[in-house]
C-alpha cells in the first residue's frame, strides 16, 4: 500500500529491537508500509499521528487461533469439560460452519485483535464440512482484507473421524487425496512468500487424534516442495499422550519427528507435556511452539513450561487460540494472564513483563518466518500500536512502559493500531469498516447458527 504515514513525538518507543531500546521523544517516518527513519524527521506526511502523549509499540502477532469458534464462545454446556469431552460436544455445532459464519466470525475476531494491539493473525481452520460450499479460506482473506489485517491462513484438515478412532464427525473430514489438492491450490491462490506481504498459507492438519500418519507425512512432503510452514497441535493434554502411546507406541513429539515434523518450518500449538529431552529436541531442531496460557487454563490441559524452553532457545511466540475455549481475542489479555502465571508457577525464573511482551512480538514473527516483523526500527514493516498513558488506568504506570502492558494491563482498546503504514484502528475504533453493522450482522449470523 502507498503512502506515508508520520508518528509525531512520541513520548516513549518501545523498540523490541535487538538492543532492547526505548526512545523518547522521536518521531517515525513510515513510507509504502515501511518504517524509514526514527528520531527527529522533517518530511512531511498524507497522513500524522500525534503521539506525544502515548508510548508505541511493535504491532503484536498471534500465532495461532480458530476464528470460527468466535461463534461458539461462553456456551453453557461446555464450560466444566476439559479437551476431548469438549471437542466431541461442539463438533456437532461446527459441523454446521459455512461461508458465511466463517466470514463474519473472522470479521469479529480480527476486529477485537485490532482493537487490542494485534496487527498480524494466524488462523488454523480446519473444519471443511460436506456440502459447506463456497470458498471457506478465501472468506477469511476477503475480512482480512477489508479491516486491513495481516493475515496468515492454514489450510487445517482432518481425515479421521469417530468410525476409524478419531474425535470429529465423519461430516467434517475429508480424504487425503482431497486435503492435499486443496492445499496446493490453497497455497497458489492464497500465499504470498514476499517480505512485507500481508497474505501467507501454511498447511496444518489438525491433531495427532484427528488425522492420520499419512496425511501427516504427505503433508510434511507437500509443504516443503511448496516452500510453505507446517503447524499442528501438539502435547496439549494428558489424553493426547495416551492416544500417541496406545496406538503408535510413541509420546506425540517422538511420532511427529518420524512422520518429518521438527525443524525450523514447524510450530506446534500448546505444546505443554514434553519432558526435557523433548524441549532439548525442539530447541536443536529449531522447531516452534505458539503459547496459549488462557486457553490452557480454561481447559484444564496444563502449564507449559516456558521458562526452561527459553533458557534453551526453542522458539515460542504468543497465542490467544480458538475464541470457545478462549472466549476471546485480545492478544493484551493473553500477554497479562502469561506474566501472572509464570509468576506463580515459576517466581524468579518467571520471563519479565518486557520478555513476555517480546513473545508476542518478535518471538511470534519468529515461528511465522517473518523476520521484517515484530520490531520497530527502520526497514522493518510499519505495524505497531499506541497507547496514551495519560488515562485513568494507567496512572503509576509510566515508570516502566516496556513492561506495563503486562504487570497492570490495559484494560479496553489501545488507541491507535497500524498495518502495513495504514491506520486500522484510530481513537480505538476500527477505521476500515462499518463496526455497528458488522456487531449487527454477526450477531445475527451467530443465532442462525446455533439455534439452526
Amino acid at each position: 500500500m502507498k503512502g506515508t504515514l508520520l508518528v509525531k513525538n512520541v513520548k516513549h518507543l518501545v523498540t523490541c529491537d535487538a538492543n532492547d531500546r526505548l526512545l523518547d521523544g522521536v518521531d517515525v517516518f513510515v513510507r509504502d508500509g515501511v518504517i524509514e527513519s526514527i528520531g527527529h524527521v522533517e518530511e512531511t506526511a498524507e497522513d500524522v499521528i500525534d503521539a506525544s502523549h502515548m508510548v508505541m509499540y511493535p504491532g503484536l502477532i498471534n500465532t495461532h487461533h480458530h476464528l470460527y469458534q468466535t461463534f461458539s464462545r461462553n456456551l453453557p454446556q461446555v464450560q466444566n469439560m476439559e479437551l476431548f469431552p469438549w471437542l466431541k460436544t461442539l463438533y456437532e455445532i461446527w459441523k454446521r460452519v459455512d461461508e458465511d459464519v466463517v466470514y463474519y466470525s473472522s470479521l469479529t475476531g480480527m476486529g477485537e485483535l485490532l482493537k487490542t494491539g494485534c496487527t498480524t493473525c494466524l488462523d488454523h481452520h480446519y473444519v471443511f464440512p460436506k456440502g459447506a460450499g463456497g470458498d471457506l479460506m478465501g472468506a477469511q482473506f476477503e475480512a482480512a482484507r477489508a479491516l486491513g489485517m495481516r493475515f496468515h491462513a492454514t489450510r487445517g484438515s482432518m481425515d479421521l473421524s469417530v468410525k476409524d478412532g478419531g474425535l470429529p464427525p465423519d461430516s467434517v473430514v475429508q480424504t487425503v487425496d482431497e486435503i492435499l489438492c486443496d492445499s496446493e491450490l490453497a497455497v497458489k491462490k492464497y500465499h504470498d512468500g514476499s517480505r512485507y506481504s500481508m497474505g501467507q498459507v501454511a498447511l496444518a492438519p489438525c491433531s495427532p487424534f484427528s488425522v492420520t500418519g499419512e496425511l501427516l507425512r504427505e503433508s510434511a512432503v507437500l509443504a516443503r516442495k511448496l516452500g510453505v510452514r507446517l503447524h499442528t497441535h501438539l502435547a496439549e493434554t494428558r489424553d493426547e499422550e495416551q492416544f500417541t502411546l496406545s496406538h503408535f507406541g510413541m509420546r506425540p513429539l517422538a511420532y511427529m519427528e518420524s512422520l518429518g515434523w521438527t525443524g525450523p518450518d514447524v510450530w506446534y500449538a500448546h505444546g505443554i507435556h514434553f519432558n526435557d529431552q523433548e524441549l532439548q529436541l525442539l530447541a536443536r531442531t529449531q522447531t516452534g511452539v505458539a503459547h496459549c496460557p488462557v486457553s490452557n487454563m480454561k481447559l484444564a490441559s496444563g502449564v507449559a513450561l516456558i521458562p526452561r524452553m527459553l533458557e534453551l532457545d526453542v522458539p515460542v511466540g504468543l497465542a490467544v487460540d480458538g475464541s470457545a475455549s478462549n472466549d476471546g481475542s485480545n492478544l493484551l489479555e493473553e500477554m497479562r494472564v502469561a506474566y501472572l502465571l509464570h509468576r506463580l508457577n515459576w517466581s524468579r525464573k518467571a520471563p519479565s513483563g518486557y520478555e513476555i511482551l517480546k513473545l508476542a512480538t518478535r518471538g511470534s514473527a519468529r515461528i511465522l518466518g517473518r523476520d521484517e516483523l515484530g520490531q520497530i526500527s527502520p526497514g522493518m514493516a510499519a505495524d505497531f500500536f499506541l497507547v496514551d498513558f495519560d488515562r485513568i488506568e494507567m496512572v503509576g504506570a509510566q515508570f516502566d512502559p516496556a513492561s506495563a502492558l503486562c504487570t497492570v494491563g490495559l484494560k479496553g482498546s489501545v488507541n491507535y493500531t497500524v498495518v502495513n503504514g495504514r491506520i486500522a484502528v484510530r481513537d480505538g475504533r476500527l477505521v476500515n469498516v462499518d463496526e455497528d453493522r458488522i456487531v449487527e450482522k454477526a450477531n445475527a449470523a451467530v443465532e442462525n447458527y446455533i439455534n439452526g
